[in-house]
């Protein structure tokens, strides 16, 4: 897939309040310092188009992007919540997982790993979480480029034998680099493949 149009549409502060479409959503998320944005950015070939921070975890609202007038691509919000209040972490929490059991627009949601490092609580929680929901996912590690390919590799494999103890059917990974772009044509042509489907 080639993206010719990326373009923000719309921030939400509630899944109910998104935008009203019959056309598929593919989510993003993860830890707040997992290279969420400069995925996107790399995606769509639009430097600015997701916001990037030094600050970890600004993203606050869904954020909602049109790609080629055909699909949404949607920014939400991470779920480490590093340095929240108890009633923020509440808020997002419920921003998030209402989206992901409610909209029924949500195609496939991909969860953003950071390859360098182990199998973090956080992330095991919130892929039970999808799990026990029967929401459609796949895995993307991000921040390959601070790896050899090898070890980058080798540690992708390894977090997904991890889940070989709770998981009868493993879900689809990709190995990203917003850096090098590794992984942007199998990630697009994965989306593409899925809608071709619908």
């Amino acid at each position: 897939m080639i993206i010719k149009s990326a373009q923000f549409k719309q921030s939400s502060p509630r899944a109910d309040m998104c935008p009203s479409t019959d056309l598929p959503e593919y989510a993003f998320i993860g830890r707040s310092n997992v290279g969420k944005s400069s995925l996107i950015n790399m995606l769509t070939g639009k430097n600015k188009l997701a916001m990037t921070s030094s600050t970890p975890g600004k993203t606050m609202l869904i954020n909602h992007f049109i790609i080629n007038d055909k699909w949404w691509l949607v920014d939400l919000p991470g779920y480490g919540f590093a340095q929240r209040g108890k009633r923020e972490m509440d808020k997002l929490w419920n921003l998030i997982s209402h989206y992901v059991l409610d909209r029924m627009e949500l195609t496939c949601l991909f969860v953003l790993i950071d390859v360098r490092h182990e199998p973090q609580k956080k992330d095991l929680e919130f892929l039970q979480f999808l799990g026990e929901n029967r929401v459609p996912f796949s895995i993307v590690f991000t921040k390959a480029d601070k790896l050899s390919i090898s070890k980058a590799k080798a540690n992708a494999e390894s977090y997904m034998n991890s889940l070989k103890d709770q998981w009868e059917e493993l879900p689809p990974y990709f190995l990203t680099s917003a850096t090098s772009r590794l992984g942007k044509d199998e990630l697009l042509d994965y989306i593409d493949s899925i809608n071709a489907s619908l």
